[in-house]
């Protein structure tokens, strides 16, 4: 049984910007990787592949991880995907809590995937990502386990490529003054994924704690063609912005209304429970809604559901998912004043799409570690 092991780096590597990713009608041509026979994918039973965090990062660049997410989400709208809402475990007394985000992909070669994925937001602190798991794909004809990959990486990266979709679907097309509320790994990936599909401008970054935001300056500014500003309030960001993105473990809103300037496109991904949200009821009743699932909104958004909660509208406020934007069922942006909300939750078939992607690639390119099992 062949087994190789890639070199390993540093889970904190440099992301490389690319230039803005172009719309395309066939974002997975023949070849450049979709899966388009069992022989791609099926392997001798009892062996699996394993990637690790850097391996993720070398096989998934940012503005392909784009293309990848686009190919998802038009096959989400294609009723392709079986997609449980996800199952949270928090313990009494637990710092964390444990998810199992499930999901099926029909098709000529059907997978089952499974993320387990533990979330500490204090592990900032400690100098790791909250984000501590595995993601696993299985043969969805006999069941097996195909490949383990790194769920830290994979999350980084697609959750932020998903936003950069968004953005580049509903953000005004000379949008490049960026604010982005908070200083963590998803920050670091959100402005690779900004800088690939609009050209910025300008770039202010606040945190919890003004040296977060400074730090984040001193790693990232020699990856950004222009300037990244830290800034000690969240208004200070905020303000002129015309793209803003929150990526924050708050519980309470850290964008309000009056900081919103016309014609902004926000990325509201940092909470996924009922209880907790980043942006405040008069800018989510202000602007138009959208989602990359409805229901997962309904029952997960703490953002829509407080809001809704307090009256101030009701589940027609949602304007449309993600897939409905990308397949001209919904026309997206449709005034360059309009106020546009991206609420991200994270879906199950985005990791299995990306896991899927780097399992292809990583067996073109020889990576990895394959193993008995």
């Amino acid at each position: 049984m062949a087994r190789f092991k890639s070199g390993d780096k540093s889970p904190h590597s440099k992301i490389v910007f690319q230039h803005p990713a172009k719309p395309s009608p066939n974002p997975l041509p023949e070849g450049e990787g979709q899966i388009t026979t069992k022989n791609d994918i099926f392997l001798d039973a009892m062996t699996l592949l394993i990637l690790n965090h850097s391996e993720v990062e070398q096989l998934l660049p940012m503005n392909e991880c784009i293309t990848v997410m686009e190919e998802a989400f038009t096959a989400l709208a294609r009723d392709e995907f079986h997609q449980p809402l996800r199952t949270i475990t928090k313990p009494p007394h637990v710092k964390g809590v444990m998810a199992l985000m499930p999901t099926f992909r029909a098709g000529e070669t059907p997978l089952f995937g499974l993320k387990a994925i533990c979330v500490f937001p204090g592990n900032a602190e400690i100098g790791k990502d909250a984000h501590q798991g595995g993601v696993i794909l299985f043969d969805g004809v006999n069941g097996e386990p195909l490949a383990m990959v790194n769920a830290s990486a994979i999350t980084a990266i697609r959750t932020a490529a998903v936003s950069g979709l968004a953005t580049r679907l509903l953000a005004r097309e000379d949008a490049g003054d960026l604010a982005i509320i908070g200083a963590g790994v998803q920050a670091r990936t959100h402005l690779a994924a900004i800088a690939c599909v609009r050209k910025l401008k300008r770039i202010r970054i606040a945190a919890r704690r003004f040296e977060s935001a400074k730090l984040f300056v001193k790693e990232m500014q020699n990856q950004s063609s222009c300037p990244i500003e830290p800034v000690e309030a969240n208004e200070a960001a905020v303000r002129g912005a015309d793209i803003i993105v929150t990526v924050t473990t708050t519980r309470e809103p850290v964008v309000n209304r009056e900081w919103v300037s016309p014609g902004a496109h926000l990325n509201a991904v940092g909470t996924y429970s009922f209880n907790a949200r980043e942006i405040d009821t008069a800018t989510m009743k202000a602007a138009s809604l959208f989602v990359d699932r409805r229901e997962s909104a309904l029952n997960e958004a703490g953002d829509y559901l407080i809001a809704a909660k307090e009256g101030a509208f009701g589940p027609d406020h949602i304007r449309a998912e993600l897939s409905e934007v990308i397949t001209g069922a919904h026309p997206g942006r449709t005034s360059p004043g309009e106020i546009t909300i991206f609420k991200s939750l994270g879906l199950a078939m985005e990791d299995l799409a990306a896991a899927t992607y780097c399992f292809r690639k990583a067996r073109q390119e020889n990576r990895g570690t394959w193993v008995d099992f």
